[in-house]
C-alpha cells in the first residue's frame, strides 16, 4: 500500500532536489573550462516579429546601439505578416542597418528560416522582438566561440521590474533565478540543456531549418549538441524583458512551451542515449522530460496519501502539509493581483500550481496530437494561434 506513495515521493524528490543538487555539485567538481577571447566574427542577428509595434522600436534602438562594430553586425528582421505597423517602425528606425523581410503570415518557424536564408554572417544570433539587449550582449555572446569545441552560447534573460506583474510573475522570477544557477553549473561541467529564445548564438554551419511544431530555441540548441559541440552559458550576455503578463497569459504560454518542448525531446530522442552523450542525456531526461511530467506523480502522491490516512501520523501530516501548500497556491492564483499574492510563501506555491496545471494540459494536448504552429506576441491575449 505504501510503495506507490514512496515511489512518487522519490520521483519528486529527485526532479525538484536531487537532480539540481547533482548538477550544482558536478559544476563544482568536474569543471571543463573553455576559451573566451575578444573576437569579432561577422554576426547576423535574426529576429522574427509578428505584430510587435509596441516593442519593436525599442528593440531596434537597442540593437543599433550595441558595442559591436557596425560593419561586422548584420540585422535581419522577418515580419511574419504583421498588420499593426511593425514593418513601418522597423523601416523608419533601422535606416540602412536593418534588413526587413516582409512576409505573409507563415508562422515563426518559417519566418526564422527565411531570415537565416537571407543572413550572411558566420555566427547567427537569435533574439526575441521584446527582448532589450545590454550594450555588451553580442560581444559577450560570441566570446566563447573562440573555443573550437563550443558551437553555441546561451544568453542570460533578466526581467525588468519583476514586481510589475502578478503572483505568477513573482514565482517565475524566482524560478529563472534558480534556473540561471543551474545553467551556470551545467556550462561549467559541459553543456546547458537549452538556450532561451531571448538571446542565444550558434555557428552558422550548425544551423538546420526549424520545425513549426516544436520550440525553435530548444531544437536549435539540441542540434548543437547532436553535432558534437558544446552549448555554454554567457551570464554577461544579458537580454532584458518587460513583465506584462497575467496569470492567464502565463498559463497559456507555458502550455504552448511545454507541449512543444516535449515534442522536441521526442524529435531529438537520440540525445537520451547516455552511451553517446554521457551526462547530457541525464540532464535532458531530468530537466525536459521528468520535470515536465512531474504533475502525474504529484497527483498520484496526493490521492494515495489520502488513501493512507489511517496508516499512521506520518501520512496524516504529509497530507495536511500538501493540502496547506495547495491552498496557498490556489489563493495566490485567485487573488493574483492582491499584495499578499506577491509574498513568496504564496507566490511560489501559486506558480507551482499554475505550471503543473499547464503541464497537465500540455501532456493532454500532446497525447491528442494537438500542435501549436503559430504564435502571437507575449503580451497578446491569445498567446498561440
Amino acid at each position: 500500500m505504501t510503495l506507490l506513495f514512496w515511489g512518487c515521493a522519490a520521483y519528486l524528490a529527485y526532479v525538484y532536489a536531487g537532480f539540481p543538487l547533482l548538477v550544482l555539485l558536478r559544476g563544482r567538481l568536474r569543471r571543463r573550462p573553455f576559451r573566451r577571447d575578444s573576437i569579432e566574427p561577422k554576426v547576423s542577428m535574426v529576429i522574427a516579429a509578428y505584430n510587435e509595434a509596441d516593442v519593436v522600436g525599442e528593440k531596434v534602438k537597442s540593437v543599433l546601439s550595441l558595442d559591436y562594430p557596425p560593419e561586422r553586425l548584420e540585422v535581419v528582421i522577418a515580419s511574419d505578416g504583421s498588420d499593426d505597423g511593425t514593418a513601418e517602425i522597423v523601416r523608419r528606425l533601422g535606416g540602412g542597418r536593418v534588413r526587413l523581410l516582409e512576409l505573409d503570415r507563415v508562422g515563426k518557424a518559417a519566418a526564422l528560416n527565411a531570415a537565416v536564408d537571407a543572413a550572411t554572417g558566420d555566427v547567427l544570433v537569435f533574439t526575441d522582438a521584446n527582448s532589450i539587449l545590454d550594450g555588451a550582449a553580442v560581444r559577450e555572446l560570441v566570446g566563447p566561440l573562440a573555443d573550437p569545441s563550443v558551437g553555441g552560447v546561451a544568453g542570460n534573460q533578466v526581467y525588468l521590474s519583476p514586481q510589475a506583474g502578478d503572483s505568477s510573475v513573482v514565482g517565475e522570477q524566482q524560478y529563472w533565478n534558480f534556473d540561471r544557477s543551474l545553467k551556470q553549473a551545467q556550462s561549467d561541467a559541459g553543456s546547458v540543456t537549452g538556450a532561451t529564445g531571448a538571446l542565444y548564438a550558434i555557428r552558422r554551419s550548425l544551423f538546420r531549418p526549424v520545425r513549426a511544431d516544436v520550440n525553435d530555441d530548444l531544437l536549435t540548441s539540441l542540434r548543437v549538441i547532436a553535432q558534437g559541440y558544446r552549448l555554454v552559458f554567457a551570464p554577461r550576455a544579458v537580454a532584458y524583458e518587460h513583465v506584462v503578463e497575467s496569470a492567464s497569459q502565463t498559463f497559456s504560454r507555458r502550455v504552448r512551451v511545454m507541449a512543444r518542448g516535449l515534442r522536441c525531446v521526442v524529435v531529438m530522442r537520440e540525445l537520451l542515449d547516455p552511451r553517446r552523450y554521457g551526462f547530457f542525456s541525464i540532464q535532458l531526461l531530468s530537466h525536459k522530460l521528468l520535470l515536465r511530467t512531474a504533475v502525474l506523480p504529484i497527483v498520484l502522491l496526493a490521492v494515495w496519501n489520502a488513501v493512507l490516512w489511517n496508516y499512521g501520523w506520518f501520512y496524516r501530516a504529509t497530507l495536511i502539509a500538501q493540502a496547506c501548500f495547495y491552498v496557498l497556491g490556489v489563493l495566490g492564483i485567485v487573488f493574483t493581483n492582491r499584495p499578499i499574492a506577491k509574498w513568496k510563501p504564496v507566490a511560489l506555491p501559486a506558480y507551482f500550481v499554475l505550471i503543473n496545471a499547464a503541464a497537465a494540459r500540455a501532456i493532454w494536448q500532446l497525447l491528442r496530437g494537438e500542435k501549436h504552429e503559430r504564435w502571437t506576441p507575449r503580451g497578446s491575449a491569445g498567446q498561440a494561434a
